[in-house]
């Protein structure tokens, strides 16, 4: 949340689906926004010929980016008019710290 201020709320979920973080304290409205991450996601790759690492979707009111690793996925909802390069680029450098070797 820090390094885009265009991103509105984040949530970090484990390869199996599992909410492991958020930026929002209100753990129903997290839950949900995972939720709709993976759902998401599951259409991605059920129209995609191989999975993808990094997803975008637009509204009018909004964008939704994830990225996602082996273990982690990433997600955010963004306002409309973020520019998705540095959203999906603030998203990765975001997974490379939190997947680097203690």
């Amino acid at each position: 949340m820090e390094l885009s201020p265009d991103v509105r709320c984040a949530v970090l979920m484990d390869s199996a689906g599992a909410l492991v973080a958020a930026s929002d304290n209100d753990s129903p409205r997290a839950r949900r926004l995972a939720d709709l991450a993976q759902e998401l996601i599951e259409a991605a790759d059920a129209a995609a010929p191989e999975p993808t690492e990094q997803i975008e979707a637009r509204t009018e009111g909004g964008a939704v980016f994830a990225v996602r690793t082996v273990s982690h996925t990433l997600a955010c909802v963004a306002r409309r008019l973020a520019l998705s390069a540095l959203v999906l680029y603030d998203l990765r450098q975001t997974m490379l710290e939190l997947e680097r070797p203690a």
